[in-house]
């Protein structure tokens, strides 16, 4: 998708600053904790960009594939994984409509992605169709209601990013998604958007979380 296309090239970048690598740290700490990865799972990763997620998960053993709708995003995640030696098998799809068959994956995870989906209960339910019984899949998204999606919400930064398209839930909203399955959720990047660079550590998230709202919200679905 075009939109996408276009904040490819420099989407990265975003990682390389110290407070970009202290919200990728925390969270990827709170999915990896809510979900019992194991090396040699077949995992799906859906919304899966310039393959961030992709790449840590096959450094942990699995057999990955990972799924976009931004061939741009998409060639930037197979020079990644190419040079980290990484067999990822990276395909250009809309997640409403996977071409997997019933019960293919152990685990779908899928980390900043469902901002941009519009019917996410349906969304969510064709992920839950892709995963084997009893297998799990995780969302993970920006939290409504809170500093870091007031921020992304805020002119001109919204103009001028792919946010311009984004919807954010809050945490409530997303425990309403098909409840049955929901198993567990849990939140993290209590830090604000605003602080100085040298507050994004550890010690101010784990006080912050006593009193503040979670930036990012991950749940687990149970099949």
């Amino acid at each position: 998708m075009a939109i996408f296309d276009n904040f490819a090239a420099d989407y990265d970048s975003w990682y390389t600053d110290k407070k970009g690598s202290f919200v990728d740290m925390v969270e990827t700490d709170l999915a990896f904790k809510m979900t019992d990865i194991k090396k040699g799972m077949k995992i799906l990763d859906v919304g899966c960009g310039t393959g961030n997620f992709s790449i840590k998960l096959a450094g942990m053993g699995c057999s990955v594939t990972g799924v976009d709708i931004s061939n741009e995003m998409l060639n930037i995640a197979r020079k990644k994984a190419s040079g980290m030696n990484f067999d990822i098998e990276f395909i250009n799809v809309d997640l409403n409509n996977l071409p997997f068959e019933d019960d293919t994956f152990d685990v779908v995870i899928s980390m900043t992605a469902f901002e941009f989906v519009e019917d996410a209960p349906k969304a969510l339910n064709e992920l839950l169709r892709v995963v084997k019984k009893d297998g799990r899949v995780l969302i993970g998204t920006i939290a409504g209601g809170s500093s870091w999606s007031e921020l992304y919400l805020s002119e001109p930064l919204r103009e001028n990013s792919v946010f311009k398209y984004a919807k954010f839930r809050t945490i409530d909203e997303i425990r309403q998604w098909n409840k049955e399955k929901l198993e567990n959720s849990g939140e993290c990047l209590f830090v604000s958007p605003l602080a100085n660079d040298n507050d994004f550590n550890y010690e101010n998230e784990n006080n912050l979380s006593k009193t503040s709202v979670g930036g990012f919200v991950c749940a687990v679905w149970k099949k």
